[in-house]
């Protein structure tokens, strides 16, 4: 019992660390959309502030490149699931031999680099342009062309894979029976096959909008005049980024949760009303009275989703009304004095510190050594004071300064005559 009650609480520990992981910078850049500073930053809190919606929606670059994005992904979704379809069919009547062969190329894009596939595409499509003859600005050299093109070449993959995993629970039977019956192959593919394949295809032209909706690598090369959302993103990174760009992936979080709470919800009700029809009586269903659930009863998800749009409601209500101004402006007040502060702190520890120095230099300082009154060379032998010297040291017996140690002074010079004469 003790390891069991260990074992719920390691995977209840698991799944808040996965989940704070998987959505925790999500909910981190939700709330710096509503934070007042001009860089995205969740604290500090500043002031609460609706702006940066207004500003998001200002950006005429932000629009343009949603447009573009959706137009890109509407295109996607067409091209990718319908080769995706073709290849799922394909694959499933194919020689037994063949399949795998097949099924590797039709994978293989999914392995290839998406900026491989974008420089492909640009350089493909340019050369069959210039085959054709025709002008530099054709509509093989169109933006939205090629980034259609270079988007579904991997895309459809996905797709296919969707595809076939609902193609594999397929009775084949139903189609031979139609055909039997007089249809057609198109009327046995459009009446039996295609209503059967259509959860599938509505899951594989979602999976296609959101992968063409968030490509960047691909894009890169291939959008020419016509700047997707990514790329337009990329540009305002690399050039500074504002809270409007919060206030983006907010609305784009709140849009996949409504959606995500609308089809569990949707699936929530048809799963009661089918139950309550197993449930009923003769008479109920003789009558067409069939008691139904209500929208909320027993279904958590639309619960979920009136409260997340109630919410919405309010927040939008609140932003119509509510002005920060005024708390802007005390906020702008409050770092102007403390920036006062600072620079008067600062000031105060640079007085110090110069009264410090010279302090430390007027007690370390070492005395000058008095001047000798001669600044000539040649080590001071030509001092005054060295002169007088031998002089005295001489007797004085001459007023001869010349150099060579004295050697050719008068008085040595008469020495030398008088022991000359005394020698002779």
């Amino acid at each position: 019992m003790k390891n069991l009650s260990l074992m719920r609480i390691s995977i209840w520990g698991y799944l808040a660390i996965f989940f704070a992981y998987l959505l925790g910078p999500l909910v981190i850049m939700s709330v710096t959309a509503f934070n007042s500073p001009g860089f995205p930053r969740a604290a500090p809190w500043e002031c609460l502030t609706f702006e940066w919606f207004s500003a998001l929606f200002q950006d005429e670059r932000i629009l343009n490149g949603i447009w573009n994005s959706v137009l890109v992904g509407a295109g996607t979704v067409v091209l990718s699931v319908a080769m995706g379809l073709a290849g799922a069919l394909m694959l499933t009547q194919i020689w037994p031999k063949l399949r795998a062969t097949y099924y590797t190329i039709i994978i293989a894009p999914i392995l290839v680099p998406g900026v491989v596939i974008g420089i492909s595409t640009l350089v493909f499509w340019d050369r069959i342009n210039r085959m054709l003859g025709l002008e530099a600005d054709s509509f093989l050299s169109n933006g939205l062309f090629l980034t259609v093109i270079g988007q579904s070449t991997f895309i459809a993959s996905y797709c296919m894979l969707v595809l076939v995993a609902r193609l594999q629970r397929y009775d084949i039977a139903l189609t031979e029976a139609a055909l039997d019956l007089g249809a057609s192959h198109a009327q046995a593919f459009r009446k039996v096959l295609l209503p059967f394949m259509k959860p599938a295809i509505a899951s594989a032209a979602v999976l296609a909008f959101l992968a063409s909706f968030e490509n960047y690598n691909t894009t890169t090369f291939t959008f020419g005049e016509y700047p997707t959302l990514t790329i337009e993103l990329a540009q305002k990174v690399r050039y500074g980024i504002t809270p409007a760009i919060s206030a983006l992936a907010f609305i784009i979080v709140l849009l996949t949760v409504f959606a995500a709470l609308f089809n569990e919800a949707n699936i929530r009700r048809k799963e009661l009303v089918a139950l309550a029809r197993k449930e009923a009586t003769v008479e109920e269903l003789s009558s067409g009275r069939i008691k139904m659930p209500g929208f909320l009863s027993s279904n958590w998800a639309a619960v979920a989703l009136v409260i997340v749009a109630c919410a919405t409601v309010v927040v939008v209500g609140t932003a119509t009304v509510y002005s920060p101004q005024q708390c802007i402006a005390n906020v702008q007040e409050q770092k102007r004095l403390e920036t006062e502060e600072r620079i008067q702190e600062l000031r105060r520890q640079r007085e110090l510190r110069r009264q410090q120095q010279e302090t430390e230099q007027g007690s370390t300082a070492p005395a000058q050594s008095q001047p000798t009154g001669n600044n000539s060379g040649f080590g001071n032998v030509f001092a005054p004071t060295n002169l007088e010297g031998e002089e005295e040291g001489t007797g004085g017996t001459g007023d001869n300064n010349s150099g060579f140690g004295g050697a050719f002074a008068p008085n040595s010079l008469s020495g030398e005559e008088t022991e000359e004469g005394s020698g002779n």
